[in-house]
């Protein structure tokens, strides 16, 4: 009974939406209403398609520069016995690969040009196994961090592609690394410095790597910074990202008392909660346009109650009861919606589909880290649209069908 009383009312309602209008301004703003709705949803499929690409490139570029977990101790003194803790925590349950490696703040200079860095040393068969930055080489080769120095030779290292350009430097240049720890010398304390013999060019696609980070080999590193067989953390891939922090804690147990981890996601907590916030106002913004629309069907239903107040009261003189003119109205309203809806979404998702496949929009690498806008469509962003579309165009036809179900027959007959 249900079942046909709503065929009946979608039946009038589909009806009131195809026939000609009296008013032909009636029939424009219906159609504006669809385009609106359309533009609105299809506007919030490819702004979240992009938030959603650009949050995945980044977390891939930046899990592919560092590791997902790094151990170190609380009192920053360096890890002494690492060989036999980084073989042991290699082996506990969800860690797939473990690193060591030494940090430390330097001056990299080459002729009258310098600049701080950030200078790491690594052994690079453990190093490509938690992180992909040795991968990143666009010039030169990270092969002679894995081969030992030649006999009066210089050390070999690796810098960022706009360290190397603040510096002149190219792959092959002789830089002068000074690290601010020095040696005791008997006229005081004196800069300990050493020569690298540039071997390669890093290109990592984040700015902070690119500008402020080099890499040697960790002998060289511990005696630049005369740290002799000590390093500053333990790094670790494990096997679940999103259980990176519970994997850290098991980690800290095992590793004993006065360690501390750190992992990808507190590193860059920041970085993906602005990122979520962007997404979030983005959602805001759009959704105007579907509100602005909905306005719209506001406005088309009332003048429709208007011009068909004489019908409405023909169909509750034969008997239509006042819930089904209400519910007429109220299917008027959701079928521009649904068809503006739906429309939307096709035109969003082959827009998104369209710019992840041929990548027309081009972006400037030096700024965005990014030769093209990426695209990341998910079903559940359609959804989500989609469920806020037809809430708000429907809450948009509660007062016109309310004030079509109180129109009374006699008086609204009375005239005609």
């Amino acid at each position: 009974m249900l079942a046909r009383a709503l065929r009946f009312e979608l039946f009038i309602a589909a009806r009131y939406l195809r026939a000609k209008r009296r008013q032909a301004i009636v029939g424009f703003i219906t159609a504006f209403s669809v385009v609106g709705i359309m533009a609105g949803v299809a506007a919030l499929i490819v702004a979240l398609a992009i938030t959603n690409g650009m949050r995945r490139d980044l977390q891939q570029r930046l899990l592919g520069a560092t590791s997902h977990i790094e151990l170190m101790r609380a009192q920053a003194d360096g890890i002494h016995d690492w060989r036999a803790l980084n073989a042991r925590l290699a082996t506990q349950p969800h860690v797939t690969a473990a690193a060591p490696a030494i940090y430390g703040q330097a001056l990299i200079s080459r002729g009258a040009r310098a600049g701080g860095a950030l200078v790491k040393g690594v052994i690079p068969a453990e190093e490509r196994r938690v992180s992909d930055i040795l991968q990143f080489v666009t010039q030169g080769s990270a092969a002679p961090l894995s081969l030992p120095t030649q006999a009066n030779g210089q050390p070999p290292i690796l810098l960022g592609k706009d360290l190397a350009e603040s510096l002149g430097a190219t792959v092959g240049s002789i830089v002068t690394v000074t690290s601010p720890q020095g040696e005791l010398t008997p006229v005081g304390i004196l800069p300990k410095y050493q020569r690298f013999d540039v071997v390669g060019i890093i290109h990592s696609g984040f700015y902070e790597y690119d500008s402020a980070w080099a890499f040697t080999r960790l002998e060289d590193a511990q005696r630049l910074f005369g740290e002799p067989d000590i390093v500053s953390v333990i790094a670790f891939k494990v096997d679940d990202l999103n259980a990176a922090d519970s994997i850290a804690t098991q980690l800290e147990q095992a590793a004993g008392k006065g360690f501390m981890t750190t992992t990808w996601m507190q590193q860059n907590r920041e970085l993906f909660h602005a990122l979520k916030e962007e997404q979030i106002v983005t959602f805001i913004v759009l959704a105007l346009i579907v509100l602005v629309a909905a306005l719209n069907i506001l406005t088309s239903l009332t003048m429709m109650v208007m011009e068909k107040t004489r019908d409405i009261a023909v169909l509750m003189a034969m008997g239509v009861r006042r819930q089904q003119i209400r519910r007429i109205f109220m299917l008027q309203g959701l079928l521009v919606s649904v068809i503006g809806t739906i429309l939307g979404l096709v035109l969003g998702y082959t827009l998104s589909w369209a710019g992840g496949h041929y990548h027309f929009i081009h972006m400037s690498a030096e700024v965005y880290s990014l030769d093209t806008l990426p695209f990341a469509p998910r079903v559940m962003d359609g959804v989500v649209v989609a469920v806020v579309a037809l809430a708000v165009s429907l809450l948009a036809t509660i007062y016109p069908s309310r004030a079509a179900a109180g129109i009374h027959p006699a008086e609204a007959l009375r005239y005609e």
